[in-house]
């Protein structure tokens, strides 16, 4: 008899670690694309070195003649760059060490400085400044060396003749402006680089802006509906078995509660889907103070609107604001107060602030009332965005009160 044998067990596939995803393989055809990028300026400067330097060798007296090392040289540096974008200060140190030799090797000039140059300023443009200015400074000193310094019999090139300082000076300062060419793209590319992080950190801040302002919309209106709901909800079933009839304007109540909320909630939403249509219903605003005082009536809170002064119109973010905080002070009344009155008073005697206030005589309800507790903290958000204040606290008879400044400039009081 054949003892069973157990089924073959597949390997444990490797979890991936949390984060980001990893990056996926480049495509044949773009690995391609960018050795050619890569290659083809050093291919155009190798010829360039190369013919260049065998043309200005005939005109150049007492240089030493290009010899095998000497194209060697030339086509050294070129072929460093290919790794100019990896590896910037290596290449720069490398095609500085090449220059260096070529020039003290005594071999004509010419633009044998092209692969160099290129590559200090692609060093800069990286940010590795101190090793292209290190490799400019190291060069020219061996350059000087030769050409000043060192004995006439350890050259294998003839010593200049007649005063060469002009000509000096000029390839100095031709150095210093290639060099500080280089400096400025690397000022322009960051420049670019920070105006880049700057609108994202904008648009970063605009956004947690937008969803803070959405945040602050949700929770005042299911705050407020939710809390009517579930009062006369309470209602309705206290109700329903002793006095049907009664129960029935408590599910009336919490059908029309709940059918206006679900509408400015929708509102608030479309807003997140992009521009469309305009909103079906009115913006809230004081004009729909009435719909919140009757919302209070159903609950068994008696609120009266009083005004002082003469009302003027306001910008519609003002007047959204006051809105929601008379009607999160009203929430908060019928969570955790025992008041079946308040008070909503407009003052519209200064010209440039809007003073609300809202009072109820209290007492306050023992124990936790539910909620999150960010109702004033949305509130005093609300008001500091236009440079307003909120106060709330108790008063001395027992009640609580709420009181909102909001600055109304002449621009939108008029």
């Amino acid at each position: 008899m054949m003892p069973p044998t157990s089924p073959p067990t597949e390997p444990p596939v490797a979890e991936q670690p949390p984060g980001e995803p990893p990056e996926p393989p480049r495509p044949p055809w773009a690995r391609a694309a960018a050795v050619g990028h890569a290659l083809g300026p050093a291919v155009a400067v190798a010829a360039i070195q190369v013919v260049g330097s065998t043309v200005a060798a005939h005109g150049q007296h007492g240089r030493v003649p290009l010899d095998a090392l000497g194209y060697l040289l030339l086509l050294l540096g070129p072929a460093l760059l290919v790794l100019r974008g990896r590896r910037p200060v290596a290449v720069a140190a490398g095609t500085s060490v090449v220059t260096a030799g070529y020039l003290a090797a005594g071999y004509p000039y010419g633009p044998v400085f092209v692969s160099w140059l290129i590559a200090c300023c692609a060093a800069i443009c990286s940010g590795h400044r101190r090793a292209a200015w290190t490799g400019a400074a190291g060069v020219y000193l061996v350059h000087l060396l030769g050409a000043f310094v060192l004995p006439a019999s350890w050259q294998r090139a003839a010593p200049p003749s007649g005063s060469v300082w002009p000509q000096e000076l000029g390839l100095l300062a031709w150095l210093l402006l290639v060099m500080a060419g280089g400096e400025l793209v690397r000022f322009r590319r960051e420049r670019i680089a920070a105006h880049r992080a700057y609108r994202q950190q904008l648009e970063e801040r605009r956004a947690n802006e937008e969803r803070l302002k959405m945040a602050r919309e949700l929770h005042d209106i299911l705050a407020h509906s939710l809390s009517l709901i579930n009062i006369q909800a309470g209602v309705a079933l206290a109700l329903l078995d002793r006095r049907p009839e009664e129960a029935r304007g408590a599910l009336v109540t919490i059908k029309s509660t709940s059918k206006e909320a679900l509408g400015e909630v929708r509102q608030v939403l479309a807003t997140l889907r992009g521009p469309g249509a305009p909103p079906r219903g009115p913006a809230p605003g004081l004009d729909r103070l009435d719909e919140l005082t009757e919302q209070a009536d159903r609950v068994g809170l008696e609120a009266e609107v009083q005004e002082r002064g003469e009302r003027r119109a306001l910008s519609a973010a003002v007047d959204l604001t006051a809105f929601r905080i008379v009607q999160e002070a009203l929430t908060n009344v019928v969570r955790h107060s025992a008041a079946r009155q308040a008070v909503v008073v407009l003052d519209w005697t200064d010209r440039a602030v809007l003073v609300v206030r809202v009072e109820d005589p209290g007492p306050a309800v023992p124990g936790d009332a539910g909620g999150s507790g960010s109702g004033l903290v949305g509130m005093r958000e609300r008001a500091a965005a236009f440079g307003g204040t909120i106060t709330a606290g108790p008063l001395p008879d027992g009640g609580f009160r709420v009181r909102a400044e909001l600055p109304t400039p002449k621009a939108e009081s008029d």
